[in-house]
């Protein structure tokens, strides 16, 4: 059974590889693309262009389909979302409840310090 922490492990470890996120950027631009297309923007050898794949895929980032002889390959962006839903959710609530109460303070202060100076005038 995969728990949502460990496949976000998995997709956090898939991205921490800078030529992960190059591959990445590359299935953005080119859907569909093959292992050939993708090793020939890297100065590493197919088979080590495949193994980042399969990284890729292990996290779900990589939806692959045999067509022939080749595989295409697909950028799946549901387990960055879903990692972007999660923390945007959790901090976002907590940021936004913090920020209505600074808002209220300064609103208070400043309202105070209205009514005092127009009592001096």
């Amino acid at each position: 059974m995969v728990t949502q922490e460990s496949s976000e492990d998995n997709t956090f470890a898939a991205l921490a590889h800078p030529a992960r996120r190059k591959i990445l950027d590359l299935l953005v631009l080119s859907p569909g693309a093959s292992l050939h297309w993708i090793a020939s923007h890297f100065d590493f050898s197919r088979i080590a262009a495949m193994k980042h794949l399969s990284k890729l895929e292990e996290a779900g980032l990589v939806l692959s389909e045999k067509e022939g002889r080749q595989r295409l390959h697909y950028f799946n962006p549901v387990p960055i979302q879903q990692i972007y839903d999660r923390w945007t959710d959790r901090y976002s609530a907590f940021w936004s409840g913090h920020l209505v109460d600074l808002a209220e303070r300064v609103e208070t202060k400043a309202e105070q310090r209205s009514k005092g100076t127009k009592k001096r005038a």
